[in-house]
């Protein structure tokens, strides 16, 4: 079990839309999210003059997915008067920088790299970096220290609204090494199958909704049940590599989030499908059941 933690936010003009200020209490690290069209406003935040990382937000304009850039600066507004000029796909910066003077030019370029490798193995945005910078050297007490900001980092970006760092699912198991839990588990991280017309898939039942397995089979065939909204997604699955054929059959080549059990069944069988009563686990109770048992 987690230990909790007290944020603080602060509305700048008391808008969520707005400037926002978060912290984490006890921890010298500090957020400032903004959108674009106050970028003016942050050359009046000394947070925003100090060495750290940062995280443009926009949306990807050929897949229409949600995209990031991630990058650092010795001085983050000086950075982003540069951004505002030469990149048009952003329109929300969320930095991070340190209350004290201890966030050094070589710790941000750590951040930075580690950032970008967590970024994509999530693989929740697109990212619009080209090659990642290679992962500095760091003092063994430095590295320790940058990877304790990493975590609180992640925090108060999910608090914020991004969890471009946080995978699907806590773990990347493949499909066929899935283990079903005991019956008196909670339905949270409960591990369920699917199995129609030969067609086999693994889930796991998260905050977010369900995560499909890598490794989960699909049909190679889509019927008419099935939503222009679900076609549009299982098509973007397919562009971004997520699904491909393996073997003679199309596989999850990732973790997948789906917000419900009907959406990732729909996708995977290629019709219209109620997931509740589909995914089951492994004594056969339906996630309905389960639910209902839950309840």
């Amino acid at each position: 079990m987690g230990i909790g933690r007290t944020i603080r936010i602060y509305l700048d003009d008391g808008a969520i839309t707005g400037i926002k200020h978060a912290e984490i209490v006890n921890w010298t690290g500090q957020a400032i999210s903004s959108p674009r069209t106050q970028i003016k406003t942050l050359s009046e935040w000394p947070e925003s003059k100090k060495p750290g990382v940062y995280f443009l937000f926009g949306v990807d304009e050929e897949s229409g997915r949600q995209a990031a850039y991630i990058g650092e600066a010795e001085n983050v507004y000086d950075r982003l008067q540069n951004h505002a000029l030469n990149k048009d796909f952003w329109n929300e910066i969320v930095f991070f920088t340190s209350k004290d003077e201890n966030l050094t030019k070589a710790h941000v370029k750590y951040l930075e790299s580690r950032l970008l490798s967590l970024a994509k193995s999530a693989n929740r945005y697109v990212l619009q970096n080209g090659n990642g910078p290679q992962l500095p050297v760091l003092p063994r007490g430095d590295r320790d220290s940058m990877e304790e900001f990493i975590g609180n980092l992640r925090t108060l970006l999910g608090v914020v609204g991004h969890k471009v760092l946080e995978a699907p699912a806590g773990h990347e198991n493949e499909a066929q090494q899935v283990v079903i839990p005991k019956p008196e588990q909670d339905i949270l991280n409960l591990k369920l199958r699917l199995n129609v017309s030969g067609i086999l898939a693994f889930a796991e039942i998260s905050d977010e909704g369900i995560v499909v397995l890598k490794g989960s089979q699909l049909s190679s065939n889509t019927r008419e049940s099935l939503g222009n909204g679900y076609k549009k997604l299982r098509d973007e699955l397919v562009s971004s590599g997520i699904i491909t054929e393996h073997g003679g059959k199309l596989i999850f080549t990732s973790n997948q989030l789906f917000t419900s059990p009907s959406q990732a069944a729909a996708v995977i069988v290629g019709y219209s499908i109620n997931g509740r009563n589909h995914w089951c686990d492994d004594s056969g109770r339906t996630l309905k059941n389960l639910e209902e048992q839950n309840v």
